[in-house]
C-alpha cells in the first residue's frame, strides 16, 4: 500500500535520536523506504553523544520543540498560536480543564507543536511511548484537529508510575494505539475494555538483511554467553551472574559479556567481583548495533533473563533477542510479558494465532525469576545433545514471518489510512 496522496506523518519523539531506541530508527527507514513522507518532532535535545551508523540514512527533518524556560515564553507560545492555528482562542478554552491538570512544560510544546504541525502540513500525528510524547501529541491533536496515534511498549504501560485514567485518556483520544505484543494488547484490553477495538498490535520490526542467518556450530571448551541490555533491575542480569557462579562452582568453563550501560552497573561489578568471576564475566558498557552484531556472531548463545522490576516495570519484547533469533544464536530468555510469543520449548501450542503456535521449539524459555531454570538452561545450550540448528533455524522462520519491518510499515499506513492492518502470514524462508 502506498500512502495517500498529500499525507505527512509527523513522529513525536520524546527525545531524539535516543541511542537505546534502535526500534524506532528501524521503522522510521522501512516507512520511508514505503514511501511515507515524514518528519521527526523532538521534545528534547539528545544528551547522549553516541550514535548509531543508522541514523545516516533518515531522511525526515528533525525538528526539536523549544522547551520555555520561563512564563514569559510560555505567553509568547501562546500569542503566536493564534495567527497560525484556525479557532486557536476557542479549541485553547475548551481545553483548559483538562490543560489545568498538566505539567505547564507539555501544554506549551503541545501549543508550539500544534503550530509547527500547521506550518509544516502534517495530516497525522504518531508518538512513540503513552507518556510524555502521546500526552503533547494529544494536546497539538486536539487543538489542531489532526488526528494522532501513539506506540505503547512496557514502562509507560506497565510501571508503577503509571496513571491509569491518564493512560485510558490518551487511548480514548487517539485515532488508533499500537503496541508491540499480543500480551500488551490483551493487558490494555483487561485495563480499557471499552476501548480495545482502538489498540492493534504490530511487532516492533527489523531490517532482515542486516542480520544475515548462520547455522550455529557446536560450542567449544568454553561456552560464549552473550547480553545485551540497559544495566536495570527488569535485565535480570544480577539472576544471570548468579547462574554463571553456580555453574563455575560445577566446572564448567564460561566467557559470559553483557553489553550495556546503566544504574545497576556498579552493583553488578561488585556481584562479579564478590563471587571471584571478573575472569568470567565482563561488562562491557554500551555498544554501537553493530558492535552488538559482532557480540551476537561471537556468541554460542543469548541469554534475556528478565524479570518484573519491584516498581512493576518489565520488558516489552526486547529488539535485541529478536536480532539474536535472526541470526542464527540459540536463545535463552524468561517468559516476561510477550517473550512466549517468539521463544518456545516446543510441545502443544497454547495459541496457534501466535509466532509460535506451530510448537516448533525455538529457544529456551525458562521462569522468570527461578535462578534453577537459568543455571538449567545454560548447561543445556552447551551440551552436545542440544539441536543448536533446528531451535536456530525455526527461530528465523518465526522473525522472517513476523518481524519484517517492511510489513510493518504497511500495517501502520494501513492504520493510518482508517484500514484493519493485514494479519497474513507469507511462507517463511527456508534456511540450510
Amino acid at each position: 500500500m502506498q500512502p495517500s496522496s498529500g499525507s505527512r506523518t509527523g513522529y513525536i519523539l520524546k527525545i531524539y535520536p535516543r541511542f537505546s531506541e534502535t526500534f524506532i530508527v528501524t521503522e522510521i527507514l522501512a516507512r520511508e523506504a514505503a514511501g511515507d513522507e515524514l518528519e521527526i518532532f523532538s521534545l528534547r535535545p539528545p544528551i547522549d553523544p553516541r550514535f548509531h551508523p543508522e541514523l545516516a540514512r533518515v531522511q525526515a527533518p528533525v525538528t526539536y520543540v523549544s522547551k520555555p524556560a520561563k512564563l514569559a515564553d510560555g505567553w509568547a507560545i501562546m500569542a503566536a498560536a493564534g495567527d497560525v492555528i484556525p479557532d486557536f482562542a476557542e479549541r485553547f478554552a475548551r481545553l483548559l480543564p483538562q490543560l489545568a491538570a498538566m505539567d505547564p512544560v507539555e501544554v506549551h510544546q503541545g501549543v508550539e507543536l500544534a503550530m509547527l504541525l500547521c506550518q509544516r502540513g502534517i495530516t497525522h500525528v504518531h508518538a512513540h511511548f503513552g507518556s510524555i510524547a502521546a500526552r503533547t501529541a494529544k494536546v497539538s491533536a486536539e487543538l489542531t484537529g489532526i488526528p494522532f496515534s501513539f506506540t505503547a511498549h512496557a514502562k509507560d504501560i506497565f510501571h508503577e508510575e503509571v496513571d491509569p485514567e491518564v493512560l485510558r485518556g490518551l487511548i480514548g483520544a487517539a485515532h488508533h494505539v499500537v503496541t508491540v505484543s499480543d500480551f500488551n494488547l490483551n493487558y490494555l484490553g483487561g485495563l480499557f475494555p471499552e476501548h480495545l477495538g482502538r489498540v492493534h498490535r504490530i511487532y516492533n520490526g527489523l531490517e532482515l538483511e542486516r542480520f544475515p542467518f548462520a547455522s550455529p556450530t557446536a560450542p567449544g571448551p568454553v561456552l560464549r554467553v552473550a547480553a545485551v541490555g540497559r544495566l536495570v533491575e527488569k535485565k535480570g542480569f544480577n539472576q544471570l551472574i548468579e547462574a554463571v557462579a553456580e555453574l563455575v562452582h560445577r566446572g564448567v568453563v564460561l566467557d559470559v559479556r553483557i553489553a550495556g550501560g546503566g544504574e545497576l552497573h556498579d552493583q553488578l561489578s561488585d556481584q562479579i567481583a564478590s563471587h571471584g568471576l571478573e575472569a568470567t564475566v565482563t561488562l562491557l558498557g554500551p555498544r554501537t548495533q553493530a558492535e552488538v552484531i559482532e557480540l551476537l556472531r561471537w556468541a554460542d548463545v543469548f541469554a534475556a533473563p528478565c524479570l518484573v522490576g519491584t516498581d512493576g516495570n518489565a520488558d516489552g519484547l526486547p529488539t535485541v533477542l529478536l536480532e539474536a533469533m535472526a541470526m542464527g544464536v540459540p536463545c535463552i530468555a524468561s517468559d516476561v510479558t510477550g517473550i512466549p510469543e517468539v521463544i518456545s520449548n516446543g510441545g502443544s501450542a497454547l495459541d496457534p494465532g501466535l509466532p509460535t503456535g506451530d510448537g516448533v521449539q525455538t529457544g529456551i524459555l525458562i521462569r522468570s525469576g527461578v535462578l534453577g531454570d537459568l543455571v538449567d538452561a545454560l548447561q543445556r545450550a552447551g551440551s552436545a545433545d542440544f539441536d543448536r540448528q533446528a531451535v536456530a533455524l525455526a527461530a528465523r522462520r518465526v522473525i522472517d514471518q513476523f518481524f519484517d519491518s517492511h510489513r510493518q510499515s504497511v500495517r501502520l499506513q494501513e492504520l493510518e489510512a482508517g484500514l484493519r492492518p493485514v494479519h497474513q502470514i507469507e511462507e517463511a524462508v527456508v534456511y540450510s
